[in-house]
């Protein structure tokens, strides 16, 4: 008996244990999942998407040009390709920090007036309407791609923290601390994802498409095998026609007295000599 309640102990332990652990994926999920009905209940999610793009830009700028390091520590080459990959910008970061005086804080607001500009004219090319639309696709689809990735790494998380008992660790408090890091890496991501895809998507309008002039179809043939022999015949065709198929030699007009200007006879076509009958019934005939 005693031996039956110290398992029951155990396996309550257990269960309570995993409970916690579900805990801090739920809470995550609940985050996420309240965030996405909001997103999904609104018409307009500009504002969302904007402050994404600020908030993108701020990274940028505080990873490449640090508020207290002198502009010789500053990392324009690494600023540059960012903002050109990330935002589509080809800006002159090296020039502007030739400039006397200038700060991080004056990078950051030309590169944001300079993404702004961006947007606003792709939103004025297809409309403040249709750009609505696509704001909320691309952050929907690319949340709900990223929220999977995450459950993934959450699962190789809780596998892995279960070892570090082994060096007197608790294994839920480390799963607690990097399943938080690895929610903020989540919202940094789609941060930037959303930014790079609205950035650098190429829209085309009606007016831009390319035209596809009617031009006249040529003039088709029907085919179909007999099923006694397994030859193609070919129905309704103008003898002439198909006779020039036929031929090997397409410059050489065919003769109907010569059968050595007839070429290469399909036997289910009808006989050059004229006769209306098939090939195989008439010259072709075994």
């Amino acid at each position: 008996e005693k031996a039956q309640q110290k398992v029951e102990a155990r396996n309550y332990d257990i269960r309570k244990n995993l409970l916690k652990f579900d805990n801090v994926m739920n809470d995550q999920r609940r985050a996420i999942f309240e965030q996405r009905i909001e997103l999904m209940r609104a018409d307009d999610i500009s504002d969302t998407v904007d402050d994404m793009r600020r908030q993108v830009i701020d990274d940028m700028v505080a990873l490449h040009v640090p508020e207290k390091a002198y502009a010789e520590q500053w990392n324009l080459a690494g600023l540059k390709e960012d903002a050109k990959k990330t935002l589509d910008l080809d800006l002159p970061v090296e020039e502007w920090a030739e400039e006397e005086g200038i700060a991080d804080e004056e990078i950051r607001e030309r590169i944001q007036s300079a993404s702004d500009r961006l947007m606003a004219a792709k939103t004025a090319q297809v409309g403040p309407s249709l750009m609505r639309q696509v704001e909320k696709a691309v952050l929907l689809q690319t949340l709900d791609h990223h929220w999977r990735e995450h459950l993934m790494m959450l699962d190789h998380l809780r596998q892995a923290v279960g070892l570090r008992g082994y060096a007197q660790r608790d294994p839920l408090n480390e799963y607690k601390s990097e399943a938080f890091e690895l929610f903020e890496s989540l919202l940094s991501r789609l941060r930037e994802d959303v930014t790079r895809q609205l950035s650098v998507a190429q829209f085309v309008t009606e007016e831009q498409a390319p035209r596809i002039e009617n031009e006249p179809l040529p003039e088709m043939h029907a085919h179909h095998a007999d099923p006694t022999t397994g030859e193609e015949e070919i129905s309704d065709g103008d003898t002439a026609t198909v006779q020039r198929t036929v031929r090997n030699d397409p410059g050489v007009a065919a003769d109907p007295n010569d059968p050595g200007t007839w070429g290469k006879t399909p036997r289910n076509a009808p006989c050059p000599c004229g006769s209306g009958k098939k090939y195989k019934h008439c010259h072709g005939a075994l």
